[in-house]
């Protein structure tokens, strides 16, 4: 966990007013997600990390529904690049984490996006892109934070920022 600590530069807060733009934004980040890389999305509950998956799914030419894996823990999807959708809020314990089969789904055909991924991150022994969404002040208004874990993720900073410049944005770092 200190080497991915070292390797956390900046973070990245764009400002989602519906729910259609935090798909919008969701669909644009196709363009910087490649094959094997992991997606952890954290924060409140109702925030929209299903929605949020939903519009990335649409980019990548996925045309089942995307629901929540909550109860069924992962979902696979297949597009331009399979998505492996993961829900650990159930998890109570690390080994249910080996018992999903975590290492098997993160491979380098797949784009694996876990839902609540911040409980399970010191598991994750590759760099990977956290996205936390939260509440806003508003009733639809989300803040969606991007936090570059990685050597990977700190290259693609910059085609990261450029995608989402079209929301209000605040690079800290």
């Amino acid at each position: 966990m200190v080497e991915e600590e070292a390797n956390f530069t900046s973070a990245i807060s764009a400002k989602t007013s519906s729910v259609e733009e935090t798909r919008h934004l969701a669909s644009l980040l196709k363009k910087v997600f490649q094959a094997g890389d992991v997606v952890v999305l954290s924060g409140d509950l109702g925030a929209g990390k299903t929605a949020f998956t939903q519009g990335l799914g649409v980019a990548l030419g996925i045309e089942h529904p995307i629901t929540s894996p909550t109860f069924t823990l992962a979902n696979k999807y297949d597009g331009e690049l399979t998505l492996n959708h993961l829900d650990v809020y159930r998890l109570e314990h690390f080994q249910e984490v080996e018992e999903l089969g975590l290492s098997e789904l993160i491979d380098s055909n797949s784009l694996t996006v876990i839902e609540w991924g911040d409980v399970i991150s010191s598991v994750l022994t590759e760099g990977y892109l956290e996205i936390s969404l939260s509440l806003g002040t508003s009733l639809d208004d989300r803040i969606i934070e991007f936090f570059l874990i990685g050597q990977q993720w700190l290259d693609r900073e910059a085609e990261l920022i450029a995608l989402v410049s079209s929301f209000s944005m605040e690079i800290r770092g």
